[in-house]
């Protein structure tokens, strides 16, 4: 007879997922699932996700029940009994690191982690310096994007006569890269001299970030007759015209209020399925904040209200360094982080994150 897991509870959470691992496999084997392609597709991922769970499982028994019977040997044999206890206790510490990868691995997939992205940024608090920071707070998420491989893709820019962006929305490409980048979502801060400032006194600004997975048009169905198009000329810095046809496109969803407005590319076809992509973003977004009964959608508790006082990061200048108020976290290479060298605070954002979801899932 096996030993028992020294916990009830991920106990029958194995026994659960053992016996749901079967099923999923005889269903797999059933000779007419080829007929239903959907389910065939459902079946695999879900065979994915547990089949790595199995194989910990079955370790973790392997080690439970090495160490119970080095234990009982001990307790036998005088002669062994030194090699044996160490035995018993190397084998209960792996089972311990086994019982951990297995509370890890039984964390539900976040379906939107692996997803492109929409990501908006926005000048707020801080006049022409808060769009001119927004430049270079959307530079610094480019460069990042391109550090990891991804493809950026401009979708609607609105340059200001600074020299900076009051808005700007760019799609993101990549594998995984909704779950790096959506850790860029909040207010970032920036305290230095202004390019503006003559007396050389330190000014305050912000720039917003939010970030929106990217959904097909199967995910998110839209009625026309709930979107109403406009086209006009794509504009400039001061209302100076760059395009002489209508190619620009602004939709309004009726039923939401939402509104997106699209005008990087010449074509107006163009900026249309852009609108529609960011426009499915926003509505995709707003139903996951529904399900999870947020009074405010996570878009907006991303954005905030631009103000100084709420921030997740702020970049000082003078001091040459960079602190991510979520973690804790400073860095002195302000140069390197505006480069796009995030890293050292996403990864932790992502560690954290991940000990969070599992600190819900197991009441930890």
């Amino acid at each position: 007879m096996n030993p028992p897991i020294d916990d009830e509870a991920l106990s029958e959470r194995i026994d659960a997922i053992r016996t749901e691992y079967a099923d999923v496999q005889a269903q797999l084997g059933d000779p007419n699932i080829g007929d239903w392609p959907d389910r065939l597709a459902d079946l695999g991922r879900r065979h994915s996700e547990l089949g790595p769970i199995i194989q910990l499982a079955g370790r973790l028994q392997e080690a439970l029940t090495d160490a119970a019977e080095a234990g009982e040997l001990a307790d036998s044999d005088d002669a062994m009994a030194h090699e044996l206890r160490t035995m018993a206790a190397e084998r209960t510490a792996e089972a311990e690191d086994l019982i951990a990868q297995i509370r890890t691995a039984m964390i539900p997939a976040d379906p939107d982690a692996d997803r492109d992205v929409i990501v908006e940024v926005r000048a707020a608090a801080g006049g022409d310096e808060a769009a001119i920071w927004a430049g270079d707070v959307l530079r610094m998420l480019e460069r990042y994007a391109e550090r990891h491989g991804y493809r950026v893709e401009h979708m609607d820019t609105s340059p200001s006569e600074t020299g900076g962006v009051t808005k700007a929305t760019v799609g993101i490409k990549g594998e995984g890269a909704y779950g790096r980048l959506r850790f860029e979502a909040g207010v970032h801060r920036v305290q230095r001299v202004p390019r503006t400032e003559s007396q050389g006194r330190i000014h305050t600004s912000t720039a917003t970030v939010a970030v929106l997975p990217e959904v097909g048009e199967v995910e998110v169905e839209l009625d026309p007759n709930d979107v109403k198009v406009d086209v006009y000329r794509s504009t400039g810095p001061g209302g100076q015209s760059v395009n002489t046809t209508d190619s620009a496109v602004r939709l309004t969803h009726l039923p939401t209020g939402l509104v997106v407005t699209c005008q990087d590319e010449k074509s107006q076809l163009q900026n249309k399925q852009k609108a529609f992509r960011i426009l499915r973003a926003r509505l995709h977004q707003m139903a996951i904040d529904e399900s999870a009964s947020q009074l405010a959608g996570e878009r907006r508790s991303q954005v905030g209200t631009g103000e100084r006082s709420e921030k997740i990061r702020t970049y000082n200048y003078k001091e040459n360094r960079v602190t991510d108020h979520r973690i804790g976290v400073t860095v002195r290479r302000l140069d390197q982080v505006l480069d796009g060298n995030l890293d050292p605070f996403v990864d932790e954002l992502r560690l954290r994150h991940r000990e969070l979801r599992m600190a819900e899932e197991f009441g930890g």
